[in-house]
């Protein structure tokens, strides 16, 4: 979720400085580490409650059924950050507090498509679909924390509450009739559940607000017990594993301090670093996407690219520009293939182009050809005499036969691009292979 010069340096994908979480245990230090800890449960609770109340397209105004988003993404979705425009997305958010429920999957054959199941930290506990399961379907159990379940379709999900999003591969408008009759065969039962009511605080709100949320979060969706250490970092805040957090007891002078180490982690997340960067891009970590203890990696993400999927199932790249992440200049910037070094992917390959938000989200961008993103599958790509393939980034239309090839970046401003590379071979995954930069024409 796109914020841009916050995200200069905060690429979805990163090592985090060691310092990133210290080792004091003052109200202040206390105050910046839980901070970046709850971040992940109240952006999942801020993303939930705007698709319960409808008001995020293709959300379903409940739980437990799947809401479909019906047309590619554009510049109007603005309800998760760094959105693809490859994929249609179907979202359901699951509540296991009364039994597990059922899963059914489409038959896809060929076609990608994955089910991601999350639980409210953010992690990836299972995803279903081409990678995992194939593409014949099936129904599978989700049963949540200390529930009983048996048999060879049962997953389970670590919190109580969890989102499921898929994404299901669109090969262009007159393949979206295709999607929908998939999309619509997507399906949730189990019991019934009416949707709560508590309002949780945002990542904007006073420190205190903030921290009491994210302790009814932690009474909802307790946290790993490997996190104990953690709690016993922070014990200076009072904030428990078990929910535990009593705003009252503070002093001003407490709460002054309180709101300093807040300070400092929003600063902090201007300063998580992408692992070492390669020719010009920035590599995902191996952990993306299930972050075990990395907790400030886990919160630049939840900021920059919330749902994320591991490696195994896609690859993110994020360029090194003119400033940190971001590109500048008017372009045109080019990127070059060489014959015998395309993407190595089992699935699909793309480039998308962001606009950053004063926040350090990413969002697609207008643009008169309304093209968002440029892969493997777009239909005017041509390829040079030699088999080599140049992806053009500007402003304003390179012509000639470089318009076919032209991803388009915003008319003003910074802007970013994102390569995603779905069902990533081997060498793409151990380093063998590596992109080629984005340079200057």
């Amino acid at each position: 979720m796109n914020r841009r010069d916050v995200l200069a340096a905060l690429a979805v994908v990163g090592a985090v400085p060691t310092k990133a979480f210290a080792q004091g245990g003052d109200l202040k230090s206390a105050a910046r580490d839980a901070w970046l800890y709850g971040l992940p449960l109240i952006e999942m609770a801020s993303t939930r409650a705007r698709a319960v109340a409808g008001r995020a397209v293709g959300i379903p105004a409940g739980v437990n059924r799947f809401g479909h988003a019906r047309v590619l993404a554009d510049p109007t979705a603005r309800g998760v950050t760094t959105p693809n425009n490859d994929t249609l997305y179907s979202s359901a958010w699951i509540d296991l507090t009364k039994g597990p429920v059922t899963l059914t999957l489409p038959r896809t054959g060929d076609r990608y498509i994955s089910v991601a199941g999350m639980n409210m930290f953010t992690d990836n506990d299972f995803v279903l679909g081409t990678r995992t399961t194939g593409g014949a379907g099936g129904k599978f159990m989700i049963v949540g924390p200390g529930q009983p379940g048996s048999g060879p379709n049962v997953v389970r999900l670590a919190t109580p509450h969890g989102w499921l999003l898929s994404r299901i591969l669109v090969d262009g408008e007159s393949d979206l009739p295709a999607v929908h009759a998939l999309q619509a065969q997507l399906a949730i039962t189990g019991p019934t559940v009416t949707p709560g009511t508590a309002v949780y605080a945002g990542r904007g709100a006073p420190a205190l607000e903030y921290f009491a949320s994210v302790a009814a979060l932690l009474r909802e969706n307790p946290p790993p017990g490997t996190d104990a250490a953690f709690f016993a970092r922070v014990a200076a805040l009072g904030l428990t594993g078990a929910g535990g957090f009593d705003p009252k007891r503070f002093s001003a002078a407490q709460v002054a301090e309180i709101e300093a180490g807040v300070a400092e982690a929003r600063q902090s997340l201007r300063t998580i670093r992408v692992g070492g960067a390669v020719q010009g891009w920035n590599y995902p970590r191996s952990n993306l996407g299930f972050y075990g203890q990395d907790y400030a990696l886990r919160a630049a993400v939840a900021l920059g690219g919330l749902a994320a999927l591991p490696g195994a199932e896609a690859m993110y790249m994020n360029p090194v520009g003119d400033q940190g992440r971001m590109f500048t200049g008017a372009g045109p910037y080019v990127m070059r293939f060489a014959a015998d070094r395309m993407p190595p992917v089992d699935a699909f390959w793309s480039l998308t182009m962001y606009e950053a938000t004063p926040e350090g989200q990413f969002f697609l961008t207008e643009n008169p050809i309304r093209r968002y993103a440029i892969g493997d599958r777009t239909p005017t790509l041509k390829k040079n005499a030699d088999g080599s393939l140049d992806l053009w980034i500007a402003r304003t239309d390179p012509g000639g036969d470089r318009t076919g090839n032209w991803l388009p970046a915003p008319a003003q401003g910074p802007f970013t691009v994102s390569f995603r590379a779905y069902l990533p071979r081997p060498e793409l995954m151990d380093g063998r292979y590596r992109l080629p930069p984005i340079t200057a024409a």
